[in-house]
């Protein structure tokens, strides 16, 4: 009996994509009116198409075409084969190419996350088995995630800007409106929460001083209740005293505290003085961290992101390390369609331990790109695709309009520091600001 071969990769096609995105604050700045995305199409020689979706930056795009003549040819089910001729073509990315944005920068990463998700979505074709399945096997039949809070300016970000759409309704309208005070933070909570029926709620901190943070967080508590947890996330910008100061403070409400302070060592002694645990998508970034981390005690919880650690199948290795080190396992989330939500429900219906509803951006976007339109949360959670693959097909129509949106707008990659100078002159980005 002759060894069977997989298809072959015959066509690569790149397309970076333009989404609304509403005017979001956070420790870097402003969201644009767009965030850009690329979405990658992987077609077999036998015509079986595979997708992906990752942040978008010129610079990644251009790595991604300099690998098309690398790829070409080669088996999508051979996934060391390919990763080591991305590692021998790029390299490996270093921790400071990370950057120290709450956003990662790195290249490799994403590009092998590209590639690797859009294998694995046609080699769930090929063998009629949906990609959790190609990950060891679905957990759980539904995926939990949690209400995603952020401070903003009035606005609906794409075209409008600032401006608001006066028919929208709903969700649609508590999107646009302005979230600046712990009263408003409480009405866009209970907004989000109705739509999508979350049952947990993290606030994206970092934009102003820490009591009004804090203040915010004990209104969400107030309103919700002891049973909702609440997490709050200041994206490393608090100073070290700072940190422990505020979350003594917030101890008796919260699930967790996300990257209060910059840095392993910093982390190691907030976590060391308070009783609260402690997550990051900041200090522990790559498993060239993790030696450090653990012997420092950086962290309790390491939030994963598929396209930052290299891709699903590493993510699951990440999983098994946190299991042996005690650690929690989560996930962070950027501007998303849905594309990314399919392989992060897939990757966490897969996972062994999932004690903490996953982060997402998706509410905060209008914008679609599957076929099928916009995945259904019920109760906060979304059902696991169980068609082959990642369960979604590519809206052809919407990829060509977003492409055009990307075209118009002229963003290159994401600047939120310029974005904060057009309502701020002369706001610049500090690594550490309380």
């Amino acid at each position: 009996m002759s060894l069977k071969t997989g298809p072959r990769i015959k066509e690569i096609h790149i397309t970076p994509i333009a989404i609304v995105d509403p005017p979001l604050l956070n420790a870097a700045g402003l969201h644009a009116p767009y965030a850009l995305r690329t979405i990658v199409e992987l077609v077999t020689d036998d015509g079986i198409s595979g997708i992906s979706e990752i942040p978008g930056t010129s610079a990644i795009d251009a790595a991604l075409h300099d690998s098309i003549a690398l790829l070409i040819g080669k088996d999508v089910f051979q996934l060391n084969e390919i990763r080591q001729v991305l590692i021998n073509r790029f390299g490996t990315d270093t921790a400071a190419e990370r950057g120290e944005t709450p956003w990662d920068q790195r290249k490799l990463v994403h590009i092998f996350s590209a590639i690797e998700v859009a294998c694995m979505d046609i080699i769930g074709k090929v063998t009629g088995r949906p990609i959790v399945d190609l990950l060891g096997g679905k957990m759980r039949d539904r995926v939990p995630f949690a209400a995603y809070l952020f401070y903003k300016y009035g606005g609906a970000g794409g075209e409008l800007g600032f401006g608001t759409d006066p028919a929208a309704t709903g969700w649609a309208a508590a999107r646009q409106a302005s979230g600046l005070t712990p009263v408003e933070m409480v009405t866009q909570a209970k907004a989000m929460c109705t739509e999508f029926g979350f049952q947990s709620i993290k606030l994206k901190g970092g934009v102003f001083e820490p009591q009004q943070e804090v203040d915010a967080m004990f209104a969400l508590h107030e309103a919700f209740g002891p049973d909702i947890p609440l997490r709050l996330d200041p994206n490393a910008i608090w100073k070290l005293e700072t940190g422990i100061k505020y979350g003594r403070q917030l101890e008796p409400i919260l699930e967790y505290l996300e990257d209060p302070v910059r840095g392993q060592e910093n982390m190691a002694k907030v976590r060391q003085a308070l009783t609260i645990p402690l997550a990051t998508n900041m200090c522990t970034t790559s498993f060239g961290d993790i030696p450090n981390s653990i012997r420092l005690g950086a962290e309790d919880i390491i939030l994963s992101d598929h396209h930052f650690w290299g891709g699903l199948r590493a993510s699951m290795t990440l999983a098994g390390i946190c299991e042996t080190f005690g650690r929690g396992l989560s996930m962070h989330s950027n501007s998303h369609l849905g594309i990314s939500l399919a392989a992060m429900v897939h990757l966490g219906a897969a996972l062994p331990h999932l004690t903490y509803a996953l982060d997402t951006h998706y509410p905060w976007q209008s914008d679609e790109i599957i076929t099928a339109g916009r995945f259904t949360f019920e109760e906060g959670a979304v059902a696991v695709p169980t068609e082959p693959g990642l369960g979604v097909e590519l809206d052809r129509i919407a990829l060509a309009r977003l492409h055009q949106n990307y075209l118009s707008c002229g963003l290159t990659k994401r600047d939120d520091q310029v974005e904060m100078q057009k309502v701020q002159p002369g706001w610049t980005f500090q690594s550490v600001r309380w």
